[in-house]
């Protein structure tokens, strides 16, 4: 059951645009900072020679001069004699009046001639440090200009890198220093291991293969949904490998300015041939090695197939490439140029799928090195019960048992911390029960009681495990089922059970309140895609016949299971109108059945609703001792080929 029907709208991406033109009002900068050191200079009389120089007298010239009456000011220093003062003429004069002199007899003949005398302090010429200041306040807006015009230009001269060093290949070269990654920190996938440590053994040995008339593959391509650990196979190589190791991200060789990642493809072989033998790694190939348009086809990126053609160039082309091969990881093969898997290029392709029961469980305990464990914890438990989970997503189960045995202020993590990680990751953040009204929380009890119910009836379901009718994320309860094996294959008597589980909320709503509610949109709309692709692409339907229209989407990203409607069908209008009637009839037979179910079981649906508005989170052993049923053990699976669910908890 949950909050809201459907998800919000995705955002779309802004478009680039071209960088703003710069500012016209920085080409006054100049212009200012000329005006305002002008403007210092004048203010500043220490630091400019403005004015005729004074005359310099001796004292006898002095005695001389105010006996002739051409002298009209004198200004006396009481400790040192240096005086200065101003002709009649209105020019300046300095002199050195002797301290044993300047007495009466020299004050009365001054005052003889009518000399204006003044006394004053000793002065000193400007300190060092009031000239270096002086300097400053002149050349500051010369240097404060030039850093602001310099910081204004660098965004221009980051463009014009363009001309002097942007091809150069933006490689990661791991030679003497390696990462510490190995193949023994990679659990599981051993044949995956197999196929690429025979290629670096290949590079280290190349005499044994050449003896035996064995050529070195050009190409390994890693594939497979994101999160299994392609790039940590690759860091596992660079760690095993006694060669060069050279790292390189695909979008790093797109440019905005065309021919630049093809230099760069150029430049990366370049220097891998100068370490050869080497090993060049390349991360989301799919960003350069995407399908070339037709000629004259709208969409076209010249820039990215000219980057692409060099590649197909650099790995086979006129000139052999010797001792290089190119590992490279996606998760979109589909959109791959078919010139670049073909052999002599990418020889090998290697599928990296989501990890099986026993690869999750050597996972966890990898993740789970470093961690106190308690003894409740069955690493074999949490394996079944993240079926569908990749590396990354186990990494990050095992981080958030620690986040929350850390916010219960532990050291040592319990199975109820692995339980509520794993509810966290798949629902959400949990929240209090008093979020619903009782009615609501009834309604919701009714709602997964009857999920759980028509799950432990069915003997081709997976065992319930948990029913809660805790809120958590979107969810506003949810039914866990955990598979008993691991199955590759889905039975149609699996699915037609599993779209009674799917509507069994709904069945139950209709069954014990008489109506349906809003909390069974998310299980529609499961249900109506499973129904889909029964139909569509399974060929379950003896109306349609054995003819299959899957999807063309992604194969290893979700989300691609869906046929949108449109002109994109490759089938006709009554097809359509056929499907939909078929779909229509599969849902309605899996709500009757699981009507039918829940009305033969009233009495336990009520005492399951009643134990969940007690206890609100109810163990799967409950709900079979309520129906009187004996729980599903190991040996007791079922034989049909059935694969369980991508995801084992089933939010109501």
């Amino acid at each position: 059951m949950t909050k809201q029907a459907t998800p919000p709208p995705p955002h779309d991406r802004p478009a680039p645009t071209a960088p703003p033109p710069p500012p016209a009002w920085r080409h006054w900068l100049w212009p200012m900072a000329i005006l305002l050191a002008l403007g210092l200079w004048f203010a500043l009389p220490q630091t400019r020679g403005g004015g005729a120089a004074p005359t310099d007298l001796t004292y006898s010239q002095f005695l001389s001069d105010v006996d002739a009456g051409r002298i009209s000011t004198v200004s006396i220093e009481g400790s040192n004699g240096r005086s200065s003062g101003r002709f009649t003429d209105g020019s300046d004069y300095t002199t050195v009046i002797p301290v044993q002199l300047a007495g009466p007899a020299l004050l009365d003949r001054l005052a003889a001639k009518h000399v204006a005398v003044t006394a004053t302090a000793p002065s000193s010429s400007p300190s060092v440090g009031v000239q270096i200041l002086d300097w400053v306040l002149i050349l500051g807006p010369f240097l404060l200009i030039i850093w602001f015009w310099r910081r204004l230009s660098r965004g221009a001269s980051g463009q014009m890198q363009g001309a002097l060093g942007v091809s150069k290949a933006r490689a990661r070269v791991f030679d003497t220093e390696r990462p510490q990654t190995t193949f023994e920190d990679v659990a599981g996938y051993e044949g995956a291991k197999e196929e690429i440590a025979e290629v670096v053994d290949f590079l280290r040995h190349p005499d044994r293969y050449r003896r035996a008339g064995a050529t070195a593959p050009r190409g390994v391509l890693m594939v497979g949904p994101p999160g299994t650990g392609k790039t940590l196979l690759a860091r596992a190589v660079a760690g095993e490998a006694e060669v060069p190791f050279l790292s390189v991200v695909g979008s790093g060789f797109v440019e905005m300015f065309v021919g630049v990642g093809a230099a760069r493809v150029r430049d990366l072989f370049a220097e891998a041939r100068k370490r050869a033998p080497a090993i060049v790694f390349v991360d989301e190939v799919d960003a350069l090695g995407g399908r070339r348009a037709a000629p004259g086809a709208i969409g076209g990126n010249d820039e990215r197939e000219q980057t692409l053609n060099q590649l197909l160039s650099e790995m086979d082309g006129f000139e052999p490439t010797t001792g290089i091969v190119v590992l490279a990881a996606t998760n979109r093969p589909e959109v791959l140029d078919p010139a670049l898997l073909r052999p002599g290029r990418f020889d090998r392709q290697i599928v990296i799928p989501l990890p099986t029961l026993a690869e999750r469980r050597a996972i966890l305990t990898r993740h789970c090195l470093g961690k106190r464990l308690d003894l409740d914890v069955d690493l074999e438990r949490v394996a079944r019960a993240t079926p569908g989970f990749s590396g990354a997503d186990l990494a990050n189960l095992a981080n958030e048992a620690a986040i929350t045995a850390a916010r219960a202020d532990r050291d040592t993590l319990t199975a109820t911390d692995f339980d509520q990680a794993r509810d966290r990751i798949l629902l959400g953040r949990r929240e209090g029960s008093n979020v619903l009204l009782p009615a609501e929380k009834r309604a919701v009890a009714v709602h997964e009681a009857g999920h759980a119910l028509v799950a432990a009836l069915q003997p081709q379901a997976d065992p319930v495990a948990k029913v809660t009718i805790l809120p958590a994320g979107q969810a506003l309860g949810a039914t866990e089922q955990l598979p008993l094996v691991e199955r590759h294959l889905h039975g149609e008597d699996y699915l037609r059970q599993t779209l009674s589980v799917q509507l069994a909320g709904r069945a139950a709503e209709l069954t014990a309140l008489g109506q349906g509610s809003t909390g069974a949109a998310n299980d529609l709309a499961r249900a109506t895609e499973l129904a889909g692709r029964m139909i569509r692409e399974f060929g379950l339907s003896p109306a349609l016949g054995p003819v299959g229209y899957p999807h063309p989407g992604p194969a290893f990203l979700p989300g691609s299971g869906g046929l949108p409607g449109g002109a994109g069908r490759p089938y006709a209008e009554s097809t359509q109108a056929l499907i939909d009637g078929e779909v229509s009839r599969l849902l309605r037979e899996a709500e009757q059945q699981a009507v039918d179910l829940l009305a033969t079981h009233r009495g336990s649906l009520d005492r399951l609703v009643e134990l969940l508005l007690e206890d609100e989170t109810v163990d799967g052993s409950a709900v079979y001792d309520i129906l009187g049923l004996p729980r599903p053990e190991q040996d007791q699976a079922p034989g049909a080929t059935v694969a369980p669910h991508p995801r084992a908890a089933s939010g109501g």
